[in-house]
């Protein structure tokens, strides 16, 4: 669980309201289900029409990732790839088709697969860097709806805006209702702005870094998997594959 993104978002949503009441103003006034409906329903259906269903649903099922990022790459991992290495040495690359199976990665999986199948180095690496290539493409177009969405929102909420404003002039001989007009008219503009930078933009950046991380552990497995072909040493392969892991990371082995 990511407590920064979360306590980020709480921080960010609690300084605007907070701010607000401080002012004197009410929280039932930043509360406009119409104004909510313009910017929300609006924004959702202009990233709809711009991206097709496939990417829609993966984008927003990457949402998760804001407060449970995927694991970076990682020690385990890496001591898994140099005992692959171990056992090829002592026993050849056949004695690693034991270990496809037990993988729940299908990167992983195709790549100690043409290993065994004693795949040439050079071309291994070629035939996964499409792979990582294919994958990262298709995580970013995903990933890109909650731009879409930051871009989006603002310039919804200034429909709203002007659609409040619109019901206040057909009712300026009905004071009763201009209240209500003018109501919708700022909170729409607040909603789409503050739904932008607050959220949409944000998530949008979280995933990039996201993906970033994802991409570099597959070009960790990758580097493995291309030393082992090589017959490279246990421990060369462990040194080089420790280049990969963040400071921090390092810092927590020691």
């Amino acid at each position: 669980m990511d407590f920064v993104s979360l306590a980020g978002l709480l921080l960010g949503v609690a300084a605007i309201v907070l701010g607000h009441m401080f002012e004197g103003g009410h929280l039932s006034s930043l509360v406009q289900p119409t104004a909510f409906f313009i910017v929300i329903g609006g924004t959702v259906g202009a990233v709809m029409l711009q991206s097709p269903w496939h990417t829609f649903r993966q984008g927003v099922g990457m949402a998760g990732w804001v407060f449970s990022p995927p694991a970076p790459p990682s020690d385990g991992l890496i001591s898994e790839i140099v005992s692959w290495s171990s056992t090829a040495r002592k026993e050849g690359l056949l004695a690693l088709e034991n270990k496809i199976s037990n993988l729940a990665d299908p990167f992983m999986r195709k790549g100690l697969q043409l290993l065994v199948d004693g795949v040439e180095p050079e071309r291994l690496r070629e035939v996964m860097d499409v792979e990582i290539g294919a994958w990262e493409h298709e995580m970013k177009q995903a990933a890109k709806i909650w731009d879409a969405a930051g871009g989006y929102a603002p310039t919804i909420g200034i429909i709203g805006a002007v659609m409040g404003l619109i019901h206040v002039m057909e009712n300026l001989s009905d004071p009763s209702k201009l209240g209500a007009g003018i109501a919708v008219a700022f909170v729409a503009t607040i909603y789409g702005v503050g739904s932008a930078n607050l959220i949409f933009l944000p998530v949008g950046k979280k995933l990039s870094a996201s993906i970033a991380r994802l991409v570099s552990t597959r070009e960790m497995v990758l580097d493995g998997l291309v030393g082992i072909a090589h017959g490279d040493n246990p421990r060369i392969i462990e040194s080089r594959l420790q280049g990969y892991l963040s400071q921090s990371a390092r810092r927590g082995q020691r």
